[in-house]
Parts: structure tokens; C-alpha cells; sequence
């Protein structure tokens, strides 16, 4: 394993790459950080290379000149660059989708495969909109702390945290490393991503679209709506998690990730 960084937009972005193979990208969720897609790394680094970075604003990369999707997916491009990767898959969580809805439009000729895990191509809604925004408010003016215990338990799914306290611990460990000034930016940055509906009948590679039953965030139509207008696209919907899927299940997202990378080498 080792761990790099680019400098680009302001900010040092900071990416860790392990295992060999093909390249596959890991972009992990708000508010965590790339130890996110640890409890899956055992499983993957044997048969793939294994890109991960830490997300603008997220963990030990900065905010720099904002957090906007265009800055998100400019900073993908160069790390993919610095590491002489020319094409690969991603899998994307969350905010993770959202970038690769911007990468695609901008880069997709780099693109192999697409896994979108717990994301939806919809804007924010005006309500959902100006809650982001008044959460960046509130976290510069008052700390994260309490932000983050509020989202811990709407983002881990109830089986969860009725039956796997210990990963409610864990993911709530991840977001300790978000700073404020990094929360508020990536809070506005998706306040302001555009809507990526009329992009979705463009997505010609494979694509596998996952959802946690219990995902309070992500309403089922919102799934079979992405599914719905990527032609080919495959769905798969694993019970008993939220909206961390991977983190949540790993066992039971390698059970639907590996064989869809295993049909689809690159």
C-alpha cells in the first residue's frame, strides 16, 4: 500500500493505492473518509489495483477552492494521471455517484465500468437544498461534532444499529476527521451539483446500481429511475443496510460487486 497526494484547486488531495490488477476506483461517501472501503479491500487488492482517495474535504484531503462536482471529478482526472491510469472501473457511494455522473459528462472515455452504490441523479430540492446550506452554516459557526452524531444514525440502516452496534462506532470514528471548514464546503458543494437525470441514457458502459432496503436517504424510485434510463444496467437491492451499503454488508456487497467485475474485465 502506499499513500500519495496531488495538489490541485487549492487543496492537497491525498489517495492511497494497493493491490494489482486492473485499476478500480473507490469513491467512498460523505461524510467518511477512503478507510471507508476497508472492511472490502481484503477481498479486492489480490485481483484489482485499488485507487482510493480521500474525497475534497473529507478526511486528510483539503477543501481548497471549494468542493464542487467539477472540482471533485477534475481531481479524480489527476490523480488517474499521476498514477498512469489511462481507463478503469469506479464504484461510487453517495456523493461518490454524484462525481461520477460529473466525470462521465467530462471524462468518459477513461471510464470501463460504473458501480453506483446508494446515489441518486436528482438535484437537491429546495428544501433539501437550503437544509445543506444552513448545516454548512451551523457547522462552521458550532463545530462538527454534533452534526455528525445526528447523521450517524440516519445514515447506518436500523438493522444495523439494532444488531452491529460496533459498526455504528466505526463509521462514526471515520467522520472525526472532517474538519468544519471541510464539511461546510462539501455541504455546499452538493447543494449546488446539477441535476444528472438527462445523463443517465448517455451511460453506455456496464453499470451496476445497488440500494440498501433500509437507506432512509435514497427512495426506491430514485433507484429504478437510474436503472430505468441506463440502458443494460443491472440492480441489485441488499436488505438489512442503509445508506453505507458497503460498510454495513461488505460480504454482502462483494457478492454482487465481484462477479459483476469478474463478467466485465478490463
Amino acid at each position: 500500500m502506499t499513500v500519495n497526494s496531488i495538489q490541485r484547486a487549492g487543496a492537497k488531495i491525498v489517495y492511497e493505492v494497493r493491490g494489482s490488477g486492473p485499476p478500480l476506483v473507490l469513491l467512498h461517501p460523505f461524510p467518511t473518509n477512503r478507510h471507508f472501503w476497508e472492511p472490502l479491500v481484503p477481498a479486492l487488492e489480490p485481483r484489482y489495483r485499488l485507487i482510493a482517495p480521500d474525497l475534497r474535504g473529507h478526511g486528510e484531503s483539503e477543501a481548497g477552492e471549494g468542493a464542487s462536482m467539477a472540482n471533485h471529478a477534475e481531481d479524480v482526472r489527476q490523480i488517474l494521471r499521476a498514477c498512469d491510469v489511462e481507463r478503469a472501473a469506479f464504484v461510487g457511494v453517495s456523493i461518490g455517484g454524484y462525481i461520477l455522473f460529473e466525470f462521465w459528462r467530462k471524462f468518459r472515455q477513461q471510464v470501463a465500468l460504473l458501480g453506483l452504490s446508494n446515489t441518486r441523479a436528482q438535484a437537491d430540492s429546495d428544501e433539501g437544498r437550503a437544509s445543506r446550506l444552513k448545516a454548512a452554516e451551523d457547522v462552521e459557526k458550532n463545530g462538527t461534532a454534533l452534526f455528525l452524531d445526528n447523521s450517524v444514525v440516519k445514515l447506518v440502516g436500523e438493522s444495523t444499529r439494532r444488531n452491529r452496534p460496533d459498526i455504528v462506532t466505526r463509521a462514526r470514528g471515520l467522520m472525526d476527521a472532517m474538519t468544519r471548514e471541510g464539511l461546510a464546503a462539501v455541504q455546499r458543494g452538493m447543494a449546488a451539483r446539477p441535476d444528472s437525470v438527462a445523463t443517465l441514457p448517455t451511460i453506455n458502459v456496464p453499470t451496476l446500481i445497488v440500494r440498501g432496503v433500509e437507506d432512509a436517504f435514497i427512495p426506491a424510485e430514485d433507484v429504478e429511475l437510474m436503472h430505468k434510463k441506463i440502458a443494460g444496467s443491472e440492480i441489485v437491492a441488499i436488505p438489512e443496510t442503509g445508506h453505507y451499503t458497503p460498510f454495513e454488508r461488505p460480504e454482502d456487497f462483494l457478492k454482487v460487486l465481484r462477479p459483476f467485475l469478474d463478467r466485465h474485465r478490463w
